[in-house]
């Protein structure tokens, strides 16, 4: 019986395993597509064993280097402001949805639910942010429109609070004279890392990666984010692959850019980042997710 059990346990752990590499070879295609040299890629493709090598991806980055860190410095500063900011709404929203004696909380809490389901659209939130906030080519048109797109991270935090912040530590809290304040930063918020961790890790990523706002409302090249600096250069390679009259050989050529491994060694500098600040996270991230989805 116990061999039988080993035997199962060893063929999930091969099955996972093999899911695992599955999902890793599409990032390990990209890596190495973007130390290919342009040439191969053109003539011969996609490969996991290029024929030839480059650095000349990394190269041409280097030589625009100062807007590549300049973006990079953007996004880096938007994604903590936006995240710290973003995580105190979401909370200061969460807590007070969490307690049964809040009197308007059934209303508030389908509000917040209704903006999951509708939105405003495009044109009405762009005239907004544009002609009433005049955020248009600011770092705030980078930072709002994340904050104000959290429902389904304040319906998660409330879970949390209703399902694992204990009802008579609060109750026992306020007999002894603590405020709604002394209890939600010393109390509430202490007990809830997990939540706050994962709430803040999908915050993070969103902003990260979170070209579509700058896109629509960023125009000015100093304020270009990472994400968008890369759509703007895929866009732009598109827009060559599109009009020349000439073979994509010879456009690569005659321009001296590795357009295809520029593109992939963008794509691996904005991702090698969020790799790194994964590990830190995932324990938190995944009890976070599991009991904030016990109950609604």
């Amino acid at each position: 019986m116990k061999v039988k059990s080993q035997l199962y346990q060893a063929i999930i752990h091969v099955f996972f395993i093999g899911i695992v590499c599955l999902c890793l070879l599409p990032f390990f295609l990209l890596v190495i597509t973007s130390f290919t040299d342009e040439m191969t890629i053109v003539s011969e493709g996609y490969s996991f064993l290029p024929s030839k090598f480059s650095l000349a991806a990394y190269e041409f980055l280097w030589n625009d280097s100062f807007n590549i860190f300049r973006a990079y410095g953007i996004t880096i500063l938007v994604t903590l402001v936006g995240t710290f900011v973003g995580l105190a709404i979401t909370a200061l929203c969460a807590y007070p949805l969490s307690r049964k004696d809040m009197l308007i909380r059934k209303p508030l809490s389908f509000i917040v639910f209704f903006t999951l389901l509708f939105n405003g659209g495009l044109v009405p939130t762009y005239l907004v942010y544009t002609q009433v906030f005049d955020m248009k080519n600011t770092l705030l048109a980078l930072i709002i429109p994340g904050l104000l797109s959290n429902g389904f991270y304040v319906l998660i935090m409330r879970t949390f609070f209703m399902t694992s912040i204990p009802t008579p530590v609060i109750e026992s809290a306020s007999i002894d004279g603590a405020g709604e304040f002394k209890i939600f930063f010393q109390i509430v918020l202490p007990l809830s890392l997990p939540i706050l961790a994962t709430v803040g890790l999908m915050q993070t990523i969103g902003y990260w990666n979170d070209w579509f706002n700058g896109l629509i409302y960023v125009t000015d090249s100093k304020l270009f984010s990472l994400q968008n600096l890369l759509n703007r250069i895929l866009l732009n390679a598109q827009f060559l692959s599109s009009n020349a009259s000439s073979t994509t050989t010879e456009i690569a050529a005659s321009s001296n850019i590795p357009m295809e491994s520029v593109r992939m060694a963008m794509a691996v500098i904005g991702t090698v980042p969020l790799l790194i600040a994964y590990p830190f996270f995932q324990k938190y991230f995944v009890k976070g997710l599991v009991i904030g989805a016990v109950k609604g």
